[in-house]
C-alpha cells in the first residue's frame, strides 16, 4: 500500500472516487447580516477541483462533467462549489462537499437512451374520437348560418 492509499477520498459513486488532495478550499467573510461575527469570521466557503487536470478521472469522465457542467466551470476546466449558507466553518465546508459529490454524481450517472415507441391502435382510436368529441363542442358554439341546417 502507497501513501495514496491512505489518503481520504470523497466517494463520487462504486467507480469514482477523490482524493480530498485534489481539492482547494478557499475560505472568505460571508455576506448579509450577522453584526461583528460576520466581520471577522471566514466562514463562507470556496471548493475548488480542477476537473481539466485531475488524475482521478478517465478521459470519458471528464469529458462527461466538462460536458455536463459545462456552465459551472470556469475557462481553466476548475470547477467551483461555493457555500455560504451557516455560520459555521465546518458545517460550510461539509456542505460543500456534499454538493460536490452530488453534483459529479449526477454528471457521471449514464443516461437511458430513449426508445421511439408509436402509440398503439387503441390509443389512436382513442385520439381521433376524442378530437372528434371536441370538434363537436367547438361547432356547438358556432352561429348557424344558412348552409348549416342538417
Amino acid at each position: 500500500m502507497d501513501a495514496g492509499d491512505l489518503q481520504p477520498r470523497i466517494i463520487i459513486n462504486d467507480r469514482l472516487a477523490i482524493p480530498e488532495s485534489e481539492l482547494a478550499f478557499r475560505f472568505s467573510r460571508s455576506s448579509g447580516p450577522g453584526g461583528q461575527h460576520v466581520q471577522k469570521s471566514d466562514t463562507r466557503v470556496e471548493l475548488l477541483f480542477d476537473v481539466a487536470r485531475s488524475p482521478s478521472l478517465s478521459d470519458e469522465q471528464r469529458g462527461r462533467i466538462l460536458e455536463r457542467l459545462g456552465g459551472q466551470i470556469d475557462g481553466e476546466g476548475v470547477l467551483r462549489v461555493v457555500s455560504s449558507a451557516t455560520r459555521s466553518q465546518l458545517e460550510n465546508r461539509e456542505e460543500a462537499v456534499q454538493r460536490f459529490q452530488a453534483l459529479l454524481a449526477g454528471a457521471l450517472r449514464v443516461r437511458k437512451r430513449r426508445k421511439p415507441t408509436q402509440p398503439s391502435a387503441a390509443a389512436r382510436e382513442a385520439r381521433l374520437a376524442e378530437k372528434k368529441v371536441r370538434s363537436q363542442h367547438k361547432k356547438a358554439r358556432r352561429k348557424v348560418g344558412r348552409g348549416d341546417y342538417e
